[in-house]
């Protein structure tokens, strides 16, 4: 499967232009042919402006299923469509949403650990949900973020099957180091792909820090970025999974009546 990650840098409370930029992105990605196609966290509003934010959120996605899903079925590829701020029941969400290569969203997920130091959780409501779908028969789940702090999302998702998480984000360049060995973590605890689309460039006086990265279930970077905006491409093999179950058989030897979580 060929994913391919859109790091992108978008402008601050400016939906308009990041739409433009953001269909401009997929068209040129697709000179990689990929399978699947990655957008970061909240790439409408950016991450995240205070002012007016319920103005510039989606109305219950509408927009991104208009356009995003639209070019997902114009070019025949699935779309993890990153995140956007999201109102819905008169409630604003930061609300991933995954397209197939019909253009049908076939997946939603509502990001449950909302980021309290910068006060993410005065302004959004968390979900109460995990989300997994299926991308040309590959078992796939989304976290957001700050929610890959969080092992038991992960873990959650990986027990019921998971061959790939895609991890969609607005993480600061201060703590991409962070970044960097969690999602590593994460992919060599669960023997699964990981993707991050992390996003770049400056949002007020936060300075975002790319470095998205495609990693096999051995821990392994497949393709990885610097800090400006890019297209990154990687081939992940999934055949290696069954090698890597068999190898070393963490699931298996579980012993989950001692844990307490």
């Amino acid at each position: 499967m060929r994913v391919v990650c859109l790091q992108m840098d978008m402008q601050l409370g400016c939906p308009d232009e990041n739409f433009a930029h953001a269909g401009r992105m997929i068209c040129d990605a697709m000179a990689e042919k990929p399978d699947v196609l990655v957008l970061p966290e909240t790439w409408n509003t950016g991450f995240f402006p205070r002012e007016n934010l319920t103005g510039l959120c989606d109305r219950d996605s509408e927009r991104v299923k208009a356009e995003i899903g639209a070019l997902a079925a114009k070019f025949r590829v699935n779309i993890v469509a990153g995140s956007v701020s999201n109102v819905r029941d008169g409630k604003v969400y930061n609300t991933a949403m995954v397209f197939d290569r019909s253009g049908s969203c076939i997946a939603s997920y509502d990001k449950t650990h909302l980021f309290t130091p910068m006060g993410e959780d005065d302004y959004y409501t968390p979900g109460d949900h995990l989300c997994r779908f299926s991308l040309d028969g590959v078992q796939c789940g989304i976290i957001i973020c700050y929610d890959v702090r969080f092992p038991e999302v992960t873990r959650s998702l990986a027990v019921e099957g998971l061959d790939m998480l895609f991890v969609v984000s607005q993480w600061p360049k201060a703590r991409t180091s962070h970044l960097c060995t969690l999602t590593a973590a994460r992919a060599i605890e669960n023997q699964m792909f990981v993707v991050c689309c992390n996003s770049c460039g400056t949002a007020g006086e936060t300075v975002y820090g790319g470095n998205s990265a495609i990693i096999d279930p051995w821990g392994q970077t497949i393709a990885s970025a610097g800090d400006k905006e890019t297209i990154l491409a990687g081939d992940c093999d999934l055949s290696m999974l069954t090698d890597i179950r068999n190898t070393i058989p963490v699931f298996r030897d579980r012993k989950t009546n001692l844990y307490n979580i």
